[in-house]
C-alpha cells in the first residue's frame, strides 16, 4: 500500500513526558490537537477562558483515552493581566515542550480587548505575542521545545493599517480579521529570526487549518446558513488539527510553516505551506516586533537578528 504524502494525527508518535499548552482548547481544532496528544501520553494544559467549558472538554478527551493527563489553564487572550497569570501559572510546570498558539477570534462586531485594543489584533496577534514571550524563558529550559502559532490562508492579500492600529477611525470585519492573520505570520517569522540569532534552543513554526467547520465562525451572519453545504468541502476540526500537530510533533524546518496540500491549501493532509509575500518580509515582520512590544508593555528580551 502506498504511504500518504503528508501528515495526519496517524504520524504523531508517542509524546511520554512531554506537556504542551493548547490555547482555545476546549473546542474545534484546539480540541483536536488536545485530544491527539492526550492519547499519545503527554501532559496537556487547556488554556481556555471558561473552566466549565474546559472540564466539558476534558471529560470528552479522558472518554477517548482513560487516564489522559490534562489540567485547566485559565486564560483570556483579551486580558494581558490574564496572559500573564496564565504563563505565570504554567512556568511552574516542571516543562514545557510546546507552546500551541490557537486561540483566536473571527470577524466580530467592532470590540475592545480588556486594554481598548481592537478585539481581533488584541487577541490573534498580541495576545499571542505576549503569551509566547512570557513563556519563552521557560520553554528554553526544554532542548528542542516549540512555539508554534497558527495562522490561515486568509492572510493572503492582507495589509496591516498602521495609521490605524486600534480601529480606531474604520473597521472591516474581515479586513482586521486578515491583518490579525498576517500579523501572526510575520509573527513566527520574527520570532525564529531572533532566537536563531540568539542560540537559543526554542523552535518557532507556523501552521494553518486550510478553511475547516468550527465555532470560529459563529460570527459570519447569514453566511452560517451555508455551513452544512460548506462541511462538505472543507477540513473537519480534526483534519484541520493535523497541522498543528505537524507543527507541534513531527521534524519540521525551523521558521517553517505547514497546512493543507489539497486543492489550494484549503483541506486535505498537511505539509509545507505557502505564504504570501508580505508575510515574509523582514522589515514589516520587525515594525509589527517593535509595535507589539510598545502596545503590550511586554519585551522578549531578543534582539534583532
Amino acid at each position: 500500500m502506498a504511504k500518504r504524502s503528508g501528515f495526519t494525527e496517524a504520524d504523531v508518535s508517542d509524546q511520554s513526558g512531554k506537556c504542551f499548552i493548547v490555547t482555545g482548547a476546549n473546542t474545534g481544532i484546539g480540541f483536536e490537537v488536545s485530544r491527539v496528544l492526550a492519547a499519545r501520553g503527554a501532559r496537556v494544559l487547556l488554556a481556555c477562558r471558561n473552566q466549565a467549558k474546559a472540564e466539558t472538554a476534558m471529560a470528552a478527551i479522558r472518554r477517548k483515552a482513560p487516564g489522559a493527563d490534562l489540567s485547566f489553564l485559565p486564560l483570556d487572550q483579551a486580558d494581558l493581566a490574564s496572559v500573564r497569570t496564565a504563563a505565570e501559572a504554567a512556568a511552574r510546570e516542571p516543562r514545557i515542550d510546546a507552546l500551541i498558539n490557537n486561540a483566536g477570534v473571527m470577524t466580530p462586531p467592532l470590540t475592545r480587548t480588556r486594554q481598548g485594543f481592537e478585539l481581533q489584533f488584541g487577541v490573534n496577534h498580541l495576545g499571542t505575542f505576549a503569551l509566547t514571550s512570557l513563556l519563552l524563558p521557560k520553554l528554553a529550559q526544554t532542548q528542542g521545545s516549540r512555539v508554534v502559532v497558527t495562522s490561515s490562508i486568509a492572510h493572503r492579500g492582507a495589509k496591516i493599517d498602521w495609521d490605524d492600529l486600534n480601529a480606531e477611525v474604520n473597521y472591516s470585519r474581515m479586513r482586521r480579521y486578515s491583518a490579525s492573520k498576517l500579523a501572526n505570520a510575520l509573527f513566527f517569522l520574527e520570532l525564529d529570526r531572533r532566537l536563531r540569532a540568539d542560540g537559543s534552543p526554542v523552535t518557532a513554526v507556523g501552521c494553518h487549518p486550510g478553511m475547516a467547520a468550527t465555532e470560529l465562525g459563529r460570527y459570519m451572519g447569514p453566511a452560517q446558513l451555508l455551513l452544512p453545504l460548506a462541511r462538505l468541502l472543507l477540513n473537519t476540526a480534526a483534519m484541520g488539527a493535523w497541522p498543528a500537530l505537524q507543527a507541534a510533533t513531527a521534524p519540521v524546518a525551523p521558521g517553517g510553516y505547514y497546512g493543507p496540500i489539497g486543492f489550494r491549501e484549503v483541506r486535505g493532509v498537511s505539509g509545507a505551506a505557502s505564504r504570501s509575500a508580505d508575510a515574509r518580509n523582514p522589515e514589516t515582520a520587525r515594525r509589527l516586533w517593535d509595535a507589539s512590544v510598545a502596545m503590550t508593555g511586554i519585551d522578549p528580551g531578543l534582539r534583532p537578528a
